[in-house]
């Protein structure tokens, strides 16, 4: 018998940022680690990931990272993280662990950590085993991971869907997710990102039809913006361009590095004859993928939209097709896109996020999970808080009590003692890191503040000379703006707020001292009233003071 903790770091009640961890006893066995990308309101930030204290104070008792698949939602916080745990190994299948050994590498990270696994292979932890089982996404070699307990299995699905058309390295393994369940599941932790959507994802997520179609029907260029991580759509993509006698160049370095990585590994199927170098990018009929980076989604294609790309510009004949979802945050810049390639005279392609879904579990794969599984107790994850309610009423519809179903926010704990669940309304601290550029919790809140304050109200600098010996202003204040006003237009509302600073200094000037700090919070709230007053805006001021 033994002690279970299960809770959240990230991942709940939002999409990306995963992030769950099982203890059980004094083991800590955490499952993905990954990003979550920026939106338009988060200015100059590249993307986000949990807070991790928690584990870097309990270090020693963690037995590993257990990734599910190659996508940045559940890997990407690995390269800022690893620094923090040089000891701890990382696991995942063949193809994942290239993919995390790729982006290590682009961040010049070498490390031994990787620890390559296979499905259906147990990885043994004392009393706790880890058994992997595959499950189908859109990235191949992707799996589940079962944590054997003294108390009963637990079962982490991460991203799945149940479609029997995809085979080898994409094949869900049904067979050994009834054999787990029919052991006994005390808990099932389960997707709920399409937890309202109706009816199976598959054949939704299928987009072979419309590349044919797009192919056929144009005969010119076609620039397709595709994810790095949507294996099974540039396969799809990769089979319809083999039935006809037009050439494709990769765009961008990461991506093309990826993709001929898995046709090295035979994880794609295509005909190398076929791709050309980014020389060939204006040969007539030329199929271009274009990705998105790792931390700037679009930034590949505005570079392009802007005119700034040396080798590609979009003209009036070419096709530009969207063939990946829009990220949650991220509909006004995709919005301004279509624009500005829509005034460019090019034809443009949006796949319909509601006709053409994502490898996500909508509701009836959820409930055949839930019905293979039968657990004990069930825990809806991956997904805003009205995709777990959602999921949690699926369980409810299959008749799975109430007080079973496990709706939580990041940080809350369930806790397990010996197989029973107990309410102790426990929780860790939980926070988000802004990583903007290189190093990790390089912003904060403030500097976001700042930042938001900027872009909407601009900034106004005050700047005084005064005499070193006879404290007496001799220049100034003087006022210099940026994104505030138009300063030919308000020559008279400049002087008035010169005015006031000057009156601010002259009444903090002693003989021999200068209250600098009553100066600058006076100029402050006098001249920030007074602009508010005058404009209904709140630039953030500055004020320079120096003696000569």
């Amino acid at each position: 018998m033994s002690k279970i903790r299960i809770f959240s770091l990230g991942g709940l009640n939002e999409v990306g940022k995963n992030m769950y961890v099982v203890e059980v006893d004094k083991d800590i066995f955490v499952f993905d680690a990954g990003l979550k990308y920026a939106d338009d309101k988060m200015l100059g930030v590249d993307y986000i990931i949990p807070n991790y204290d928690y584990l870097k104070e309990n270090k020693e008792r963690i037995k590993g990272f257990f990734i599910t698949h190659g996508h940045e939602e559940q890997m990407g916080a690995i390269p800022d993280m690893i620094g923090d745990f040089p000891e701890v190994p990382i696991y995942g299948t063949t193809f994942t662990m290239e993919l995390l050994k790729m982006t290590l590498l682009e961040d010049g990270i070498k490390t031994n950590q990787l620890k390559e696994i296979k499905a259906h292979r147990k990885i043994n932890f004392g009393k706790v085993s880890i058994f992997p089982i595959s499950v189908t996404h859109s990235v191949p070699d992707s799996v589940g991971y079962v944590i054997y307990t003294p108390d009963g299995a637990i079962f982490y699905t991460g991203n799945f869907v149940f479609d029997p058309t995809m085979v080898g390295a994409y094949k869900t393994d049904i067979g050994k997710l009834a054999y787990v369940g029919k052991q006994g599941v005390l808990c099932l932790m389960s997707e709920s990102l399409y937890a309202d959507k109706a009816g199976f994802t598959s054949p939704k997520h299928r987009t072979a039809s419309l590349f044919r179609e797009i192919i056929y029907r144009n005969e010119e260029r076609i620039l397709i913006n595709i994810s790095g991580a949507q294996f099974y759509r540039i396969q799809e993509l990769f089979t319809e361009v083999l039935k006809t006698n037009r050439k494709v160049v990769i765009l961008g370095k990461s991506l093309e590095t990826t993709i001929l990585k898995a046709l090295e590994m035979g994880y794609l199927n295509f005909d190398k004859t076929k791709l050309e170098n980014i020389h060939h990018v204006n040969d007539p009929g030329i199929i271009v993928l274009i990705s998105d980076e790792r931390e700037k989604p679009f930034s590949n294609l505005k570079r392009i939209i802007r005119g700034y790309d040396k080798f590609i510009k979009i003209n009036n004949n070419d096709t530009v097709v969207f063939a990946t979802p829009v990220y949650d945050g991220m509909e006004k810049s995709a919005t301004a896109m279509h624009d500005s390639i829509a005034r460019l005279g090019a034809n443009l392609i949006i796949l319909s996020s509601k006709q053409y879904l994502s490898h996500h579990a909508s509701s009836e794969d959820l409930m055949l999970m839930l019905d293979l599984m039968s657990p004990k107790y069930y825990f809806p994850i991956i997904g805003e808080y009205r995709h777990q309610v959602e999921s949690a009423n699926k369980a409810a519809s299959l008749g799975m009590p109430e007080e079973n179903i496990l709706l939580k926010l990041n940080g809350q704990i369930v806790t397990f003692i010996d197989g029973k669940l107990e309410d102790k309304c426990e929780s860790v601290k939980v926070d988000d890191i802004l990583i903007d550029g290189k190093t990790v919790g390089d912003i904060g809140e403030l500097v976001l503040k700042d930042r938001e304050a900027l872009s909407d109200n601009g900034i106004v600098i005050v700047t005084v000379t005064l005499d070193k010996e006879t404290k007496k202003v001799l220049a100034g204040p003087e006022i210099l703006t940026r994104g505030f006003i138009y300063v030919k237009d308000n020559i008279d509302l400049i002087k008035e707020a010169e005015s006031i600073s000057l009156s601010i200094v002259n009444e903090n000037i002693k003989p021999n001292y200068v209250d600098f700090n009553k100066i600058k919070s006076g100029i402050r709230d006098k001249v920030g009233k007074y602009f508010y007053q005058q404009t209904e805006c709140k630039p953030m001021i500055l004020i320079v003071m120096q003696e000569v």
